[in-house]
């Protein structure tokens, strides 16, 4: 269980590595639409690859399906929810930031839970969902937190915030390791949807419009640069 919760860690450390980062420096609005677009492009391939991919290696496509409409309607759900704006945020950031954060989260768990199952079934962890989770969790976590400081939420609120995301996502691996005997291959392949469906919703509802409102022309270019590095890092 510690490896997994190491393991976890070491996944989700790359969203509050983002956190530091976008505090370290101003970052103007087309750095900050240029990593979401690097992210996106990230995110894609792990959607495409190492979420609904595996999912339909390890199970059958009514599984990842059924995965895919609960995690976007979660997502949905979740963020008409938190969209309403705080007081002293101004909406239109304070949402983008909060999306950023609770894709973070809906698809992180169902990730982790899925590095953890894969060590106790003997194929060890996952090279290719490690460095998907780890490459599109840096962005996410620049662009939330940058999106958020501009709002007016407080460096030690989002700090907070994505720490809290990190060591949810770490014990969800520690998680998935004590119930991989009970999990089965449907139900892996479902939890792979899940963090897909969830995902595509974010990307299309916050992510890419904001990357290109605030990137331009560019946004599209830097889209499938961020793919093509995350496809060529998952199959290091």
């Amino acid at each position: 269980m510690i490896e997994a919760i190491g393991w976890g860690a070491v996944a989700a450390s790359s969203l509050v590595l983002g956190v530091l980062l976008a505090f370290a420096r101003p970052w103007s609005d087309r750095l900050v639409g240029s990593v979401l677009a690097f992210g996106a492009g990230a995110l894609i391939s792990a959607v495409s690859f190492s979420l609904a991919g595996e999912g339909l290696d390890i199970g059958s496509p009514p599984s990842v399906g059924a995965g895919l409409a609960v995690g976007a309607l979660a997502y949905y759900l979740a963020s008409r929810f938190i969209d309403r704006p705080r007081p002293g945020e101004r909406a239109d950031s304070s949402a983008s930031g909060r999306d950023l954060a609770l894709g973070s989260f809906l698809d992180g768990i169902p990730e982790q839970l899925v590095l953890g199952i894969g060590i106790v079934s003997g194929s060890g962890i996952s090279l290719a969902l490690l460095m998907a989770i780890f490459v599109s969790n840096l962005p996410e976590g620049i662009g939330s937190a940058a999106d958020m400081e501009r709002a007016g939420a407080s460096r030690a609120y989002v700090l907070r915030l994505f720490i809290l995301i990190a060591i949810a996502c770490a014990i969800a691996a520690a998680v998935g390791y004590l119930l991989a005997d009970f999990i089965s291959n449907e139900l892996q392949a479902c939890l792979d949807g899940f963090a897909a469906g969830a995902l595509l919703v974010m990307m299309i509802d916050s992510m890419i419009p904001e990357a290109r409102e605030k990137a331009g022309n560019v946004a599209g270019l830097l889209t499938v640069v961020g793919f093509a590095a995350a496809t060529a890092l998952s199959g290091a």
